[in-house]
């Protein structure tokens, strides 16, 4: 149990999908000024989902079918098709569960989302066991969210005449990521195995 608490602490904080790794950076920036906390929401709550099945699945897919049969080296076309094809079920299942989220034109910021093929690559290649996998993408999803939301904070935050209108916009949030991850850094070494 504490290798999984372990791994998904260092996964939402040490490892960051968006500050660390660079991997989901395009929703990120993509979310404009007018975003509501609530699509906000939804977009990290989807990401987060579609991490968990996406890198949980192919996983699956990668030790049970193509490592017997000798074709790893195939996993990228069994990832890819695998990321994309799971997208729009769970978007329709997550609209129906909740109601109140607005899952509505977050199509193409999750089908452009890198994350969710570079944690299943990651998954499969670092030959995690299934708990281990979970707490990764479980991990990663909430990072994910927890930096999405710091962005709106900070781009809310951004928007007033003490800044520079020079620094305005997209040169203070690329400002901001780069504390932040390095915020983000400061917990490396915090846990010892």
């Amino acid at each position: 149990m504490s290798e999984f608490i372990l791994a998904l602490i260092s996964a939402a904080l040490v490892n960051n999908l968006i500050l660390h790794q660079g991997l989901a950076i395009d929703p990120a920036l993509q979310l404009s000024a007018d975003q509501t906390r609530r699509r906000v929401h939804a977009l990290g709550l989807a990401t987060l989902a579609l991490l968990v099945l996406t890198s949980n699945i192919g996983q699956l897919l990668y030790h049970y079918l193509l490592q017997p049969l000798q074709l790893g080296y195939l996993r990228v076309f069994i990832l890819l098709p695998l990321c994309v094809l799971v997208v729009e079920p769970l978007l329709g299942g997550l609209s129906r569960m909740l109601p109140t989220l607005p899952f509505s034109g977050l199509m193409p910021l999750l089908l452009g989302n890198v994350a969710l093929l570079g944690l299943s690559l990651q998954v499969t290649q670092g030959n995690y066991g299934a708990l281990q996998a979970l707490a990764l993408s479980l991990g990663g999803g909430l990072g994910f969210w927890l930096a999405l939301s710091l962005f709106v904070d900070l781009r809310e935050r951004s928007d007033n005449d003490a800044i520079a209108p020079s620094f305005r916009g997209l040169p203070v949030e690329l400002i901001g990521a780069g504390v932040m991850a390095l915020a983000f850094l400061g917990f490396n070494g915090l846990f010892t195995s």
